[in-house]
């Protein structure tokens, strides 16, 4: 039987357009699901906008409308962003929604009803100005626990510790500036403490038959709050608010916090009342399906304690597993409104920027734990031209033409036996994608993807089936270097097609071959019939990205600044169907007095650890020979995320760079590898002959 899973992202909060940040955790959820579609598992994936709070109160109240209208507004805008990147939802919602409304409330009167709600008065900060009530995130102040200013009433997003708002330091309300004083008022409680055994259990994988429910860094954070004492959690807020109200309680409303987790089930529900789906199939506390939530690691402690306690508590079954996304950067940088990188998702798109492009460089940086991503503009450019314009298109540019020219567009019958060999090698490491795309390790899959479309682009520069093409004596090689090729670029189409499901369905009309499941990619198309090939993608031009830039700083009033130089132009092959090869841009000329002036030396690898503090270093410590022993930090951390496994290797080194002094210790050369960076890096390699010291000549 296949697996039945129902799968969610972090909600969209409808108070304003999504930008790319938003877009990192919700591609990789999409990814994650075709990928799960095409393993043959039976996937139902919802999302819905968060549409409640006092923001969006506010923000209606400012735009002189109402906060059904305008949250109605920004769902459809959400929506548009989502159907043009790609997204493959069996339900798109809102959390202001019938079934919400009755789930919410079910939810909370089982809990009451089973003695986990608790009613007592609070002093809760208020405004003198605004004369009411300051939600958490309109308070800020220094956080209580590491002293770190202008944090919100109830997180810090420093250090990640909870506390209530009037436990902030010098606090302020964001609303007036005013300092909020205290008035009295009765709340509601959820007694999260009682939950403590559930929660172990659940962190133990003892809910989940042993599976672990998110990443070990994760579960550890869980393990501090729960081990630091679980406090009660206020599910309610006073009027005026914009939400539901509880039922038993006149005047008050459910804190957002409480209803927008439960419209991942609404928003399945009405797909169930819809399709004639059993809702209890997937929420019994018995249930056999799978529940997996994608969200970034700043709201893992609602997701990761109170959303399976109160599941739990009323009756449901709790997640299978929490896959969390880490923050995007842009230039190495915060997303700045100043710079230009703060950009919403219709701005990239607006700017002529292909969607999957986006989709691809976010997958070649993702793994399973929640690292940051940064997306280095110039990287990005690079990355998607060299691999999806240049490694893979090309294969079937290059060779397609002959197909049609001299085969009349059918495939040959066999391979030769070279071509064999070394599919059998393609398939090799072709294999284990299925499970990398399970296991989160996206970043791994578009490893093989580059490997195996060098291995493809090697046989064909050796063959050369534009000079073979002149020669009528070599037709029948020509024949099969041709389909193997195009047999080769159908196998990463079928390894792209979670990543890339648009390009990858033009890929399959033109080769008339459907690509259904990863399986079925392997197929060799002998004696199949293609149809004519249209190029699939184009390159980015820099401009585009210029420009995107530059309308991210004018649609937020800022002041333009310098953008990146443009990129001097590049002698380019403007006919991808030419069946010539792709022309490349000279290097710069050195001098062999340039060249001696490195000492390059082989190493051997004796220490290599992750450094604390550093998302992109790892510290390696080298036998160098002669020369002794080098300390030398790499950022190489995103391309190898088991730095244990390394030691034991020989790798080549810069052993005559200046030493640099940086805040992690004394970094003593340069270690080289070869890639465009971040997760497309490969270190040197030299044969075990090499003695440790050894120069390179």
């Amino acid at each position: 039987m296949p697996r039945r899973l129902l799968v969610t992202h972090a909600l969209p909060y409808a108070n304003g357009p999504l930008h790319l940040g938003h877009m990192l955790g919700y591609i990789q959820s999409d990814i994650w699901v075709r990928a799960q579609r095409m393993m043959g598992s039976e996937v139902y994936f919802v999302a819905a906008d968060d549409a409640h709070g006092t923001p969006i109160m506010l923000a209606a109240e400012k735009a002189g409308v109402s906060p059904e209208a305008f949250i109605a507004t920004m769902r459809a805008s959400h929506e548009a962003d989502f159907a043009d990147f790609h997204f493959s939802y069996d339900n798109y919602y809102t959390t202001h929604s019938e079934e919400n409304r009755e789930l919410a409330s079910l939810i909370y009167t089982r809990l009451r009803d089973a003695g986990y709600i608790a009613r007592r008065s609070i002093q809760q900060l208020f405004d003198p100005e605004k004369l009411m009530f300051l939600p958490d995130r309109y308070i800020k102040g220094t956080c209580p626990n590491c002293g770190t200013h202008d944090q919100y009433g109830d997180n810090c997003e420093n250090c990640g510790a909870t506390y209530a708002p009037t436990d902030l330091i010098n606090p302020y309300s964001v609303m007036s500036g005013a300092t909020p004083v205290l008035r009295d008022s009765e709340h509601y409680f959820f007694e999260l403490g009682k939950f403590e055994s559930l929660l172990r259990d659940w962190f133990a994988g003892k809910l989940t038959h042993g599976e672990r429910v998110a990443d070990a860094g994760v579960v550890a954070k869980l393990m501090e709050w729960l081990d630091g004492g679980l406090k009660d959690w206020d599910i309610s807020r006073d009027a005026p608010y914009f939400g539901f109200p509880i039922p038993d309680a006149p005047g008050k409303f459910f804190y957002v916090w409480l209803d927008a987790p439960v419209g991942y089930l609404a928003s399945f529900k009405a797909l169930c009342d819809r399709t004639g789906l059993k809702f209890d199939d997937f929420l019994a506390p018995d249930s056999d399906a799978e529940m997996h939530h994608f969200i970034g690691k700043d709201i893992i402690n609602f997701h990761g304690l109170f959303w399976p306690a109160m599941l739990h508590g009323a009756k449901f079954r709790t997640p299978t597993a929490l896959h969390v996304n880490g923050y995007l950067t842009v230039n190495g940088a915060k997303m700045s409104k100043s710079r230009g990188t703060f950009i919403q998702a219709r701005t990239y798109l607006d700017s002529g920027l292909h969607p999957e492009f986006l989709r691809y460089y976010f997958a070649t940086m993702l793994s399973d734990t929640p690292v940051d991503v940064d997306l280095d503009l110039k990287a990005f450019e690079e990355r998607v031209n060299s691999h999806l314009i240049g490694k893979w298109v090309n294969i079937a540019s290059r060779t397609a033409g002959f197909v049609h020219k001299f085969f009349e567009g059918r495939l040959a019958a066999q391979f030769s036996e070279e071509q064999n060999e070394l599919w059998r090698v393609l398939i090799s490491h072709y294999e284990g994608v299925p499970a990398l795309y399970e296991g989160g390790e996206f970043a791994e899959a578009m490893r093989r993807f580059v490997l195996i479309a060098d291995l493809v682009n090697g046989h064909i520069a050796a063959k050369a089936p534009w000079v073979m093409a002149k020669d009528e004596s070599q037709r029948d090689e020509l024949h099969q270097v041709c389909s193997f090729s195009l047999a080769a670029f159908r196998l990463l189409a079928g390894l792209l097609k979670p990543v890339l499901p648009a390009t990858v369905a033009a890929a399959e009309q033109f080769l008339a071959a459907p690509i259904a499941d990863f399986d079925s990619a392997c197929a060799t198309l002998h004696n199949h019939t293609i149809r004519s090939f249209e190029p699939l993608l184009a390159r980015i031009d820099f401009k585009h990205i210029e420009a995107m830039v530059e309308a991210s700083k004018e649609s937020l009033g800022s002041t333009p600044e310098p953008t990146t130089p443009k990129k001097p132009a590049k002698k380019e092959n403007k006919n991808m169907t030419d069946n010539a090869p792709t022309a490349t841009a000279e290097s710069n000329i050195i001098g062999i007095d340039d060249f001696s002036k490195l000492d390059l030396r082989v190493g051997k690898v004796l220490a290599c650890e992750f450094v604390d503090g550093s998302d992109k270093l790892l510290r390696f410590e080298l036998d160098a020979g002669p020369l002794g022993k080098r300390q030398i930090f790499s950022g190489i951390r995103a391309a190898y995320g088991e730095p244990e496994k390394l030691i034991g290797r020989n790798v080549v080194f810069i052993a005559n760079l200046a030493p640099r002094k940086m805040r992690f210790g004394l970094s003593e050369g340069m270690i080289l590898s070869a890639g465009d960076g971040g997760n497309d890096l490969f270190l040197l390699d030299a044969d075990q002959g090499a003695k440790p010291g050894a120069t390179v000549r």
